[in-house]
């Protein structure tokens, strides 16, 4: 399990303000070293630039809101800060500043700040809503929450892109006459341009060689992905359910999900919860983890409390495989994509396959109203926002290479 929680009290970590070092970060071009090295991105072509160029122009508050299919999405926006000549701040779990100095540094200098996933943080949220109605430089907020590493499909968004847009567009209109609150949805597309087989193949023997299997070269690679992908199915069905289950995949994967889930929302929220992955483990940890991070817990409530993480953590990776995404015809990047999520879930990191390029569209404005949503119903920024989203990634989703099964 990667490090998510970090286990001692929250402290807002704010972004560095200045201005000088991330504009000479950019200039030097550090950021598509890092991505070319590090990422394996090698291109990038950039779309839909003057929707934001005419958003800064008029003075508006503008959020960004892009899919989230890779680590490696928040420095690609660096090519739209380049294009639009601007700075941006971001948010960002307060984890990924716990993992070495250098990566805090390195945040908080291109302007990203902390925000607490695990319960209500104010200080985030007053900053992106101070930054939205002042304005002081465009926010960058990923509306799905996590990495899913499916870049043809979009997670069902979190309503805290509205609910951050609606406020700060409130405080617009009552302290200034001039400018509004937009958003422009952001669609990050990546592109593999390489020998596929040359690329996963030594992880794929890798996979099955750590499954204790024979390598199957011969074998097609989407027969040999779905093989190790129901296995480790399986293995997690013997390992909790007593015995791999029958019926379809995503029947199999939703009843290991609830079984793992449903107990805990019991003890936890005294209810079973349903609908997307994300909001169910977001109102499981918000309950589970502050506590854990006081210090004040018994060591056998502590070590419960880490396998009750455990479980959490593993039904989001078992909702990560959506069952169709191999079926035919199938593209070079989802497979790359699932290799990917593969070798991640079983050594909890993945390799660099490249060479890629990415393609960065960003869409026309979206007006934020400064009126309630509708009370029952999908907020219509939300609304909006999502099919906008998904539009754009169904069309850059023709422009992967087709690979036949």
């Amino acid at each position: 399990m990667q490090d998510i929680i970090i286990e001692k009290p929250y402290e807002f970590i704010p972004p560095n303000r200045r201005r000088w070092l991330p504009r000479t970060v950019l200039k030097l071009n550090i950021v598509p070293w890092y991505l070319r090295r590090y990422e394996g991105i090698v291109s990038h072509r950039l779309e839909g630039i003057d929707h934001f160029r005419e958003s800064l122009r008029q003075g508006h508050g503008v959020l960004l809101a892009p899919n989230h299919c890779r680590y490696a999405d928040p420095l690609v926006l660096s090519h739209v800060a380049v294009a639009a000549d601007t700075l941006m701040y971001a948010m960002a779990s307060w984890h990924l500043f716990h993992q070495s100095r250098f990566q805090r540094w390195a945040l908080r200098t291109m302007g990203a700040y902390s925000v607490y996933r695990e319960g209500l943080d104010r200080q985030a949220l007053d900053l992106a809503v101070e930054t939205l109605s002042l304005p002081d430089r465009p926010l960058v907020v990923f509306p799905e929450g996590a990495v899913f590493r499916t870049n043809d499909v979009l997670q069902p968004l979190l309503d805290g892109v509205a609910f951050i847009a609606r406020t700060a567009a409130k405080r617009r209109a009552k302290e200034s006459s001039s400018g509004k609150v937009v958003i422009h949805p952001v669609a990050i597309k990546y592109l593999f341009h390489g020998d596929l087989n040359k690329a996963i193949g030594p992880t794929l023997e890798s996979l099955e060689k750590r499954l204790t299997w024979e390598a199957t070269k011969q074998a097609p690679l989407v027969e040999r992905i779905a093989k190790i992908t129901h296995a480790m199915l399986s293995l997690k069905e013997i390992e909790y359910l007593g015995a791999p289950q029958s019926g379809a995949f995503v029947d199999r994967q939703q009843r290991l999900v609830d079984h793992l889930l449903e107990p805990l929302e019991q003890q936890w929220l005294g209810k079973q919860a349903a609908g997307p992955i994300i909001p169910r483990i977001k109102a499981l940890r918000m309950k589970i983890v502050p506590e854990l991070t006081t210090g004040e817990l018994t060591e056998s409530e502590r070590e419960r409390r880490w396998q009750q993480l455990s479980r959490i953590y593993l039904s989001q990776q078992i909702a990560s495989y959506p069952p169709e995404y191999l079926s035919s015809p199938t593209t070079d990047t989802r497979i790359l994509e699932t290799i990917e999520r593969l070798e991640e879930d079983l050594t909890d990191k993945a390799g660099i396959h490249g060479p890629m390029e990415v393609v960065i569209r960003i869409d026309k404005a979206i007006e934020v109203p400064v009126d309630r949503a509708p009370k029952g119903e999908e907020d219509p920024i939300m609304k909006t926002l999502r099919e906008r989203l998904q539009a754009m990634l169904d069309d850059l989703a023709t422009w992967s290479n087709r690979v036949s099964l």
